[in-house]
């Protein structure tokens, strides 16, 4: 059996959208069950929910990672799911907690986020990290 210590690290950050039909109270219920889960299989990162848009920031073992991502693809709840990001990571980002949520006011910010891909959407991402309330 391989220690989950001594796998590689992935991560993955995508965008997404609510579905339309859900009242957002839905992410709360998103990040509780995902906590439980997310531990489970070594996967850290923050969901940040801005009323309308996901944009989330997965890390741990590239094949828990990969299949967490697959079953959001799937989540009827979120539309417009866009991987924007998906690389090999050195070291976790997210070690203090293993799942933060953190909700933000007003659509602007994610708007941003939303509107880039690749590296750029993860950078301009982690450099607004620090303005967000976490709980974790």
């Amino acid at each position: 059996m391989t220690d989950e210590a001594t796998l590689p690290l992935h991560e993955i950050f995508y965008c997404s959208m609510l579905t339309h039909s859900l009242p957002p109270q839905t992410v709360g219920q998103i990040v509780s069950r995902a906590r439980t889960q997310n531990a489970l299989h070594g996967i850290t990162g923050l969901l940040v929910f801005d009323g309308m848009r996901f944009c989330q920031h997965l890390e741990g073992p590239a094949d828990a990672v990969s299949a967490l991502m697959q079953r959001i693809e799937k989540d009827p709840r979120h539309v417009d799911v866009r991987v924007v990001h998906r690389a090999p990571l050195e070291v976790r980002r997210y070690s203090g907690f293993g799942m933060g949520l953190a909700e933000c006011e007003g659509p602007d910010l994610m708007a941003g986020v939303h509107a880039l891909t690749g590296e750029a959407a993860l950078r301009h991402f982690l450099a607004l990290v620090p303005s967000f309330d976490i709980n974790g």
